[in-house]
């Protein structure tokens, strides 16, 4: 038993089949209109009026009358049409009801009247006395002419076997093997080609049997080509059956059928198919023009009767095995389409039934036009449907593939890679859902609902095409430029510059903020420019803009203060991301900045926000370099210039740090005795550092300075403490003794 397993592109391919169903059931009732209406009346009416014309031309004075009626109205007629224009009363507004009302009665006086012209035309038509002579010696070349042919036919396609069975087996080797996708699809089209090439050769082949073997006669060699006629027509559809079903090749089946259900559908749906075209296109026919028109449309009347409850009891029958494919089919697609198959189960027969109702109804008012035509739209549909399926199938498949860059590219530009798998998948939906409403409009097309030629030379049709197009290449080119200008901005925010430097943080702070407002501006032009394509006047939208940006400023003028205030800090070079600053008594690091304000993180952890415009006092300790002015008391029982040799030793010794020696700049300023004091003197010292490294240093000199001071026995200064006894007390009074000192 051969697989049939498919693809992902199977199902994808398969889904949009059965959701144009609704549109084809739909058109088959405008289909009705437009091929009842192609049989009006116009014989019946121009033979009155040539009757009528005639009596008025041979009536000397009713043609004098004429003459003097058509020179008054030749001499008036200009002078009264303006008057009559404008003096004519509006047409007065009809309600919904009435015009529903109005809306029955003339599909209801336009039934009846087709009705009639169908009576008319059966009572008008030739009345033939049957002729067994000339009839039976018809039909015997007519049925040797339909034996050659089908036997010609299907001698040929029994040999071509092989070759259906070889094609079959190459595509579903590429598809075992998952490489070249495409050769499932050429092999299934190929078998299709070598269908109608069969086809092709078979009729020609019939039509040089007819001109040797016609008997010499016109009749018979007509009834020959009427059935060769419908053969093309008919056995073309049956081709396109097998196309979908391939009943005898599974591996040329594009879609995931049994081997069971695909001969079950392609034998009842070949034979329904065969009998209403053979009935149609040549029973039908012959019994008119060898009997009469009456009994035409009775075998007619019965054979489609027949006929359209066979298929009804047909898909009746089978209207809940379908109803189960629909749902599995419904578990391996995606959501949306999921959705409609869900739906489609459930009134899928409903659809068939019709289907075969309105092609009853057709056949009636006209015999073979009805068939043509449905068959035409039909296969058309199919077609439509086929190529649709197979690019929405192929979009499926692409958009759920991502796009890998090389690793240099992504190290240079980091989140372009993220950008291209999100843009590219959105734009391939776009494309796809163009695509269903392209196949929608070519089906409504199809079945002369809609007339998509004659729309597109509109000035509607012209301009919807125009601003669709525009609207495309406006949003695809705000994406790329966006994607470029975005991924050149990240590029040097995340990456050295060609001399090895990393960019400045001012520069980097600029480039965020510039990228947020680009994309702000973009996204604002590409929405404008879209809306004025749409037809929208764009100006009363700007203006609104304005008046309301207004009205905004007067209620949020902190707001704008903050923005104005966080362009002048920045052009100034206030602060940029990454350094130490003190805002309003905070003391943290800039952790963000945006147009409004920055995000501080101090030393506890604590994340605050502070607004642009309640910065009075920026306070940055990262520009250009430190200063630790560091300051020591001493006793004053100590001598001065020992204590500053001592000073001068620590700090020598911090210069001989390896580990602090990189961040002092230039050398130390000793200050010496900068303040007295009742115990103490104060020694001080300016030590220049790199920014932000000022306490560092200090927690480095502090330690130094206390080592070298009680190597050298000083002693920091102690302040007395003396407690006076009360003079109250009964234990006497005086001064008691030092109990304690502090420094």
């Amino acid at each position: 038993m051969p697989h049939n397993d498919r693809t992902p592109l199977a199902h994808r391919i398969q889904t949009p089949i059965f959701s144009a169903l609704l549109f084809i059931t739909i058109s088959l009732f405008s289909a009705f209109s437009h091929a009842a209406e192609e049989k009006p009346a116009a014989a019946d009416q121009q033979k009155a009026s040539y009757a009528a014309l005639a009596d008025i031309l041979q009536d000397d004075k009713a043609r004098a009358q004429l003459i003097t009626h058509l020179r008054e109205a030749a001499g008036t007629a200009p002078a009264a049409k303006a008057p009559a224009e404008n003096t004519a009363p509006q047409a007065e507004q009809l309600s919904l009801i009435d015009q529903l009302v109005d809306t029955t009665q003339q599909t209801a006086s336009g039934f009846m009247k087709r009705v009639q012209q169908l009576k008319d035309t059966i009572n008008s038509g030739p009345q033939h006395h049957f002729n067994a002579a000339r009839f039976f010696p018809a039909l015997g070349y007519f049925l040797l002419t339909v034996a050659v042919t089908f036997a010609f036919f299907h001698l040929i396609r029994r040999l071509i076997g092989p070759l259906y069975l070889r094609l079959g087996r190459w595509g579903n080797h590429a598809r075992l093997k998952e490489a070249h996708w495409y050769k499932l699809p050429a092999s299934i089209i190929g078998a299709f080609a070598v269908d109608l090439g069969i086809l092709l050769l078979t009729v020609a082949a019939g039509n040089l049997f007819t001109q040797y073997f016609n008997g010499g006669s016109p009749l018979i060699a007509r009834l020959q080509a009427l059935f060769l006629s419908a053969f093309a027509v008919i056995e073309f559809f049956k081709a396109v059956l097998r196309l979908i079903f391939a009943p005898g090749f599974s591996y040329l089946r594009p879609f995931p059928l049994a081997d069971v259900t695909a001969r079950y559908w392609n034998t009842r749906l070949a034979w329904v198919s065969g009998l209403i075209g053979y009935a149609l296109m040549v029973g039908v026919p012959v019994v008119a023009t060898q009997i009469n028109y009456t009994t035409a449309a009775v075998v007619n009347f019965v054979v489609m009767l027949a006929l359209t409850v066979y298929a009804s009891w047909l898909i009746l029958h089978n209207r809940r095995t379908i109803h189960h494919e629909f749902n599995l089919l419904a578990e391996r697609s995606m959501a949306f389409f999921s959705v409609i198959l869900r739906a489609l189960g459930h009134v899928w027969h409903l659809l068939a039934v019709s289907y075969f109702v309105v092609l009853f109804f057709l056949s009636q008012f006209d015999f073979a036009g009805s068939l043509r035509f449905m068959m035409a739209a039909t296969i058309k549909s199919l077609v439509i449907i086929g190529i649709g399926a197979l690019i929405s199938g192929l979009l499926s498949r692409w958009i759920n593939r991502r796009i890998t860059l090389p690793d240099d590219v992504n190290r240079r530009y980091p989140l372009l890679q993220k950008r291209i798998n999100s843009y590219i998948p959105a734009g391939l939906k776009i494309i796809r859902v163009l695509v269903v409403l392209s196949v929608t409009l070519s089906l409504l097309d199809a079945w002369q609902i809609f007339n998509l030629n004659k729309w597109f030379m509109t000035e509607t049709g012209g301009k919807v095409i125009s601003g669709l197009g525009h609207m495309l290449f406006i949003l695809c080119f705000a994406i790329v430029a966006w994607t470029l200008l975005a991924s050149v901005i990240e590029h040097r925010l995340a990456q050295e510059l060609s001399n090895g430097a990393r960019p400045s943080a001012r520069e980097r702070t600029l480039l965020t903020l510039f990228r947020n407002v680009l994309a702000i501006v973009i996204c604002t032009i590409t929405i404008m420019i879209m809306l004025s394509q749409v037809g929208l006047n764009i100006a009363p939208l700007l203006a609104g803009a304005g008046a309301l940006g207004l009205a905004v400023s007067f209620g949020a003028q902190t707001l704008v203060k903050d923005v104005i205030t966080g362009i002048f800090i920045q052009f100034e070079n206030g602060m940029n991301t990454g350094e130490y600053v003190t805002v309003m008594g905070i003391s943290g690091t800039v952790e963000r900045m945006t147009i409004r304000s920055i995000g501080l993180r101090d030393i506890y952890g604590v994340y605050h926000i502070v607004p642009y415009s309640s910065i009075t006092t920026l306070s940055n300790y990262e520009r250009e370099f430190g200063v630790y002015r560091a300051s020591y008391n001493v006793s004053r029982n100590e001598d001065v210039d020992a204590a500053n040799a001592v000073l001068r030793k620590a700090v020598e010794a911090l210069q001989q740090d390896e580990s602090i020696k990189p961040l002092l700049l230039g050398e130390p300023t000793y200050q010496g005795v900068v303040g007295l004091g009742d115990q103490f003197f104060t020694l001080r010292v300016l030590v220049r550092t790199k920014a932000l490294e000022q306490w560092t240093v200090q927690y480095a000199l502090d330690r130094l300075v206390k080592i070298h001071f009680e190597k050298a026995g000083m002693v920091m200064p102690r302040q007395a403490v003396q407690i006076y006894k009360d003079e109250g007390d009964a234990g006497g009074g005086g001064t008691l003794p030092v109990v304690g000192s502090v420094r």
